[in-house]
C-alpha cells in the first residue's frame, strides 16, 4: 500500500478537487503532451490509452488509440517499484502486481502528489486468492508521483501530472494498464520459478498476449 485512499466516511474538507488539480496542471501538461501526439499522428485527446509497465526495466509505455488502432506515444521512467518478479499475493508483501488492470479512479490529494488507482485485485486476482484461501490479497495499488513507493509505481511528479490530465480527459474507464515482470516482446515470459504459484503461467500467457498487441 503506497497511498492513503479515502473511504466514504473520511472528511475531505480543505482538500482540492479533481477539477482544481486539472486547472493547476493542465496548461503545462498540454505543452508536453500535445507535441508527442502530433509526432505520433494521433488525435488529442485520444479515445483510449494503454500503459505497458515493465518492472525489470522500469519503463512505462504510453499507447493511444483515436479510432484507427494503437500508436506508441511516449516512454516514462518508473522511478521506483518495490518487490521482484512475480504477482502480488497478499497485503504487505511489497510486490507490485502483475496483470491486466483498469484505472478506476483519480486521487488529487495523494501524499505522493497525484495518483491513479488501479482495480487491483481484479477478478483474476480474487479468483486465485479464493482458490488458495488467501483472505487479504492486498489493495490500494496506484500509479503516482514522487520517487519512492511500496507496492505501487512511482513515476515522478511531472509525469503523473501528464498522465493524470490525460486520463481525466478520456475517462478512467478508457485507460488500461498491463504490468509485466519484464517486457515479453523482448524476452518471452517462460514458465515461472518453483516458488511462484502454478497459475502464474496462465497469468503470464495473458500478459504476453496483451504486450504483443503493441509493437512499433
Amino acid at each position: 500500500m503506497a497511498a492513503t485512499w479515502p473511504n466514504s466516511t473520511q472528511h475531505l474538507a480543505g482538500k482540492r478537487s479533481i477539477s482544481q488539480a486539472i486547472k493547476a496542471y493542465h496548461n503545462d501538461s498540454l505543452k508536453r503532451l500535445l507535441p508527442l501526439f502530433i509526432a505520433a499522428k494521433v488525435d488529442y485527446p485520444p479515445q483510449k490509452i494503454t500503459l505497458l509497465a515493465s518492472k525489470r526495466s522500469r519503463r512505462l509505455e504510453l499507447w493511444a488509440d483515436s479510432g484507427e488502432g494503437y500508436h506508441f506515444i511516449h516512454t516514462y521512467w518508473i522511478r521506483h517499484a518495490s518487490g521482484t518478479a512475480g504477482p502480488k499475493l497478499r497485503e504487505g508483501d511489497l510486490q507490485v502486481p502483475e496483470g491486466i488492470y483498469q484505472i478506476e479512479a483519480l486521487n488529487p490529494n495523494s501524499q505522493f502528489h497525484l495518483s491513479m488507482k488501479l482495480n487491483y485485485p481484479n477478478s483474476f486476482d480474487l479468483a486465485k486468492a479464493k482458490l488458495e484461501q488467501r483472505k487479504q490479497p492486498g489493495s490500494n495499488i496506484f500509479i503516482h508521483g514522487k520517487a519512492s513507493s511500496i507496492g505501487c509505481l512511482a513515476i515522478g511528479d511531472q509525469n503523473i501530472e501528464d498522465l493524470f490530465i490525460l486520463v481525466e480527459r478520456i475517462g478512467p474507464g478508457n485507460s488500461s494498464v498491463v504490468i509485466a515482470p519484464h517486457d515479453p516482446r523482448l524476452l518471452p515470459l517462460f514458465p515461472v520459478p518453483d516458488h511462484l504459484p502454478p497459475w502464474t503461467t496462465e497469468l503470464y500467457q495473458q500478459i504476453q498476449q496483451q504486450f504483443e498487441r503493441f509493437k512499433r
